[in-house]
């Protein structure tokens, strides 16, 4: 346990180059869930690690002992290192369980504000009157319905092609249940610093998920990439203040939208060595781990076996 526990608290530094690379690699749709689904084995990962170290450090206690059965001390627990270790251990799980829970009912409230925002409503179509041009997919909460928001600057000014691009967009977003992937990540990257990496390389792969959705439903991908180009370009020569986006909400003029525009125009297939190298490293790194967790629980297990007296069981 002494070394297995230490690789899941190292191995989220290995992902950023691999997560760069991914979403050019592979089809959009398979590059948002892996590095989803990466972030998540990670982020369990090393909080598994964490509260393993803690376990040595707190049977030197011996209400912790006696509650264990213990007749003696943990064979991986070193009396000089292993209580400030466990202490430390505890204060990092301790943070991220309040950031995780912090975040997380801060998005909540931020859809119940969003929900009771005074908006004109045309089924799934939320018009709200403003000067500055804005679109975004809010999705809704648990039973209701998602909202795609635009604001009549917006609205003025695309034309209708570009209009029915950028809903198609939005809507995508919807339909994808996009925010719960951006979510996961998020919360990811609060149990571990490194897992940060994880977010811009997400939020562009959900991007090119619902650009490809919004040219293959206008059914022209010049006109995709054109509707995503002005409506960046509108809003960030709006003047006048910003209207505060819910974080869980999704923007066609998010992130990097001349690297997307370019992405539409070019009808070169993904290449696909590149992806599968990428995604190789990902989920290396996840399998190597939750393979050094496992095996430094099972080290862990027999110590406490060990401890109470009992011969270990393999």
């Amino acid at each position: 346990m002494i070394y297995a526990v230490w690789i899941p608290l190292l191995v989220p530094f290995l992902v950023a180059p691999a997560a760069g690379r991914l979403a050019d690699g592979l089809s959009p749709v398979r590059a948002a869930r892996l590095l989803a689904g990466t972030g998540v084995g990670l982020a369990l990962c090393s909080l598994l690690a964490l509260a393993l170290l803690v376990v040595p450090g707190a049977t030197r206690f011996s209400a912790v002992s006696a509650a264990g059965r213990l007749v003696g001390p943990l064979s991986e627990a070193v009396p000089v290192t292993a209580v400030p270790l466990a202490a430390a251990a505890l204060a990092v799980l301790a943070g991220c369980a309040v950031a995780v829970t912090r975040t997380a009912r801060g998005h909540w409230a931020e859809l119940h504000r969003a929900a009771r925002t005074p908006v004109r409503t045309d089924g799934e179509l939320a018009v709200l009157r403003d000067s500055r041009p804005d679109a975004y997919a809010l999705p809704g909460r648990p039973g209701t319905p998602g909202r795609i928001v635009v604001t009549t600057a917006m609205l003025k000014a695309l034309d209708p092609a570009e209009r029915e691009a950028l809903l198609a967009h939005e809507r995508a977003h919807l339909a994808g249940h996009h925010h719960l992937y951006t979510a996961a990540v998020e919360l990811a990257a609060l149990c571990h610093p490194a897992l940060r990496s994880l977010r811009g390389p997400t939020g562009y792969a959900l991007e090119r998920c619902a650009d490809e959705a919004a040219a293959s439903a206008v059914g022209d991908r010049r006109i995709a990439a054109r509707a995503i180009g002005r409506a960046a370009l509108a809003a960030r020569a709006a003047e006048g203040p910003v209207r505060r986006r819910p974080r869980v909400a999704l923007a066609a003029a998010a992130g990097p939208v001349p690297r997307r525009v370019a992405a539409l125009l070019d009808r070169a297939a993904p290449r696909p060595r590149a992806g599968r190298a990428a995604a190789a490293a990902l989920l290396a790194c996840l399998v190597l781990s939750g393979a050094a967790a496992l095996d430094a629980t099972s080290d862990l297990h027999s110590s406490i076996e060990v401890a109470q007296g009992e011969a270990p069981r393999y």
